[in-house]
């Protein structure tokens, strides 16, 4: 951070010359003996004159000083952190690894570990309100669960279905878990966070987790007084030696693992504690990964303002603040500048800042017409559904943002071709970019319709918009291979008997043996 800080208007640390001269003239204009010397008789001097108090005669000085410096930092523009991009998702995805070792069976918290999970999986997609989600089972080997989605219905139905049965080989491979979900992430291209639910980390986990990218919360599952792990069937799990194996949460072995790679630990809660600890947690993670994506730094010379403010309060008195103000006051309305309507505001804030206000408030129209800035004007504009105004904003730049920008724009306009060739030009410039290719591909789809439309109008020009025309040839058409299509794939579906448990048991052993040598 510190390595970073630096003054986005440094110019105007020139005014910081200011103080120190006004603290020398208010010295000077302190003597009273030495402006009279010249026209009062020096044995009547000392009889006529009253020096003022020598602790106050330059508090003033100071004060103004002071306030002058505070100020001039301010309008340099003091930061060290970036502005996350206009079109970066607000929300952090976030890829769950539940741990399916058969200790997770145990009965130590009710109903059981595992089934503990399952509820606080459903409480975190409630918490998250649609954020992206994606989940992986593991215990010898990882299997995607569910990719990347929003769609909370279909992350609780296969999350349901957990258990450890399914699991293909036994054991528990954090490594390949934390892998997997890393993967996940970067092949997506977003920034978040890998959640592990497991009562258990094994020691050389630790030396796998440097080659993971992504940020890492770990949530202990279970008790440190442990409690015996109750199968399927009802039987209870033996240790090798016959006895009934009883199984402890490490609470320690997973302190020794965030201190180690840096993850955040904690343990589960009776109440939603763990849910609102591992949320903010996420949140936190996305911010940080954020900070560094932008190309806009945050101007944080707004802290200046209440220091400068009790320093203002203390000039008062005197009236100098009275006198000050209406000095800049006079200098902003005579200004040549000031032609158009006068704004209080703009005497403190630029036009981008007065933007960045308006956009943080929703109010979309306004924020356009205060942004110099023509990117963030062209994403109020967005917003504000002016696509056409955002088009000509964007066209003004030539990045790979910009271009992608201009693509969603021509989008709404109905602009195919051009938003094909926009969002062509942004994977130019930038190769990959997951948004980029993804709209790319629904573009081309949507100008393919575009385009089989035209042609199927264009095959009979002639024919009366009101006739109806009859396929008497045992529906041979494409209508008919579509109507048998859907009626065989209706049928299909409704032959599969298969529970999502077992459908994943079966797809986590296909993957399995697949990854064997």
């Amino acid at each position: 951070m510190i390595s970073d800080f630096h003054f986005l208007r440094p110019l105007w640390l020139l005014a910081l010359l200011a103080p120190p001269i006004i603290i020398w003239m208010a010295s000077r204009a302190g003597d009273t003996r030495n402006r009279w010397k010249g026209l009062i008789a020096p044995h009547l001097l000392d009889s006529l004159i009253v020096q003022p108090d020598r602790r106050h005669r330059h508090a003033l000085a100071w004060v103004l000083a002071a306030l002058l410096a505070l100020a001039t930092l301010g309008v340099a523009g003091p930061t060290w952190k970036r502005e996350a991009p206009p079109f970066v998702a607000d929300t952090a995805s976030l890829v769950i690894a539940v741990d399916l070792s058969p200790t997770m069976d145990a009965i130590d918290i009710s109903p059981s570990r595992i089934e503990r999970v399952k509820l606080k999986i459903d409480d975190l997609l409630a918490a998250r309100n649609g954020a992206r989600t994606a989940v992986i089972a593991y215990s010898g080997t990882a299997h995607l669960v569910v990719p990347l989605t929003d769609d909370a219905e279909l992350i609780e139905t296969y999350t349901d279905a957990l258990a450890t049965r399914i699991m293909p080989k036994p054991g528990r491979d954090t490594v390949a878990a934390l892998k997997l979900a890393d993967a996940l992430l970067k092949r997506d291209g977003t920034s978040g966070t890998i959640a592990l639910l497991t009562d258990g980390i094994e020691p050389a986990a630790t030396a796998g987790v440097r080659q993971i990218g992504s940020a890492i919360v770990v949530l202990g599952i279970g008790t440190s007084e442990g409690g015996v792990v109750k199968q399927a069937d009802g039987s209870f799990l033996d240790s090798a030696g016959g006895a009934r194996l009883t199984a402890k949460l490490d609470v320690d072995a997973l302190k020794k693992f965030g201190s180690d790679t840096g993850a955040d630990v904690a343990t589960i809660t009776r109440d939603d504690t763990d849910i609102q600890w591992l949320a903010q947690r996420v949140r936190t993670n996305f911010v940080q990964q954020t900070a560094t994506q932008g190309d806009r730094w945050h101007d944080l010379g707004w802290w200046l303002i209440a220091p400068a403010a009790l320093l203002s309060a203390l000039s008062f008195r005197r009236g100098w603040l009275v006198r000050l103000s209406a000095v800049f006051l006079a200098v902003h309305v005579l200004s040549p500048t000031s032609a158009s309507a006068f704004d209080f505001a703009d005497m403190w804030l630029t036009p981008d800042q007065q933007g960045r206000q308006a956009y943080q408030k929703g109010d979309y129209p306004t924020a356009a017409d205060h942004f110099r800035d023509p990117m963030w004007k062209g994403t109020a504009l967005y917003r504000a559904a002016r696509y056409q105004d955002a088009l000509d904003a964007f066209a003004s730049v030539d990045t790979p943002e910009s271009w992608y920008n201009q693509g969603n724009a021509l989008l709404h306009l109905g602009k195919l071709e051009e938003a094909v060739a926009a969002y062509t030009k942004a994977l130019e410039q930038r190769t990959d970019w997951p948004d980029a290719t993804t709209n790319l591909a629904i573009a081309r789809q949507l100008l393919k319709q575009q385009q089989d439309a035209e042609q199927e109008q264009e095959q009979d020009p002639n024919q009366k918009p009101d006739s109806i025309q009859f396929d008497d040839k045992g529906k041979k058409g494409k209508a008919g291979e579509m109507a048998v299509a859907e009626q065989t794939s209706e049928m299909w579906m409704k032959n599969i008997q298969v529970s999502p448990a077992d459908l994943m048991a079966r797809k986590f052993a296909i993957e399995a043996e697949g990854a064997q040598p």
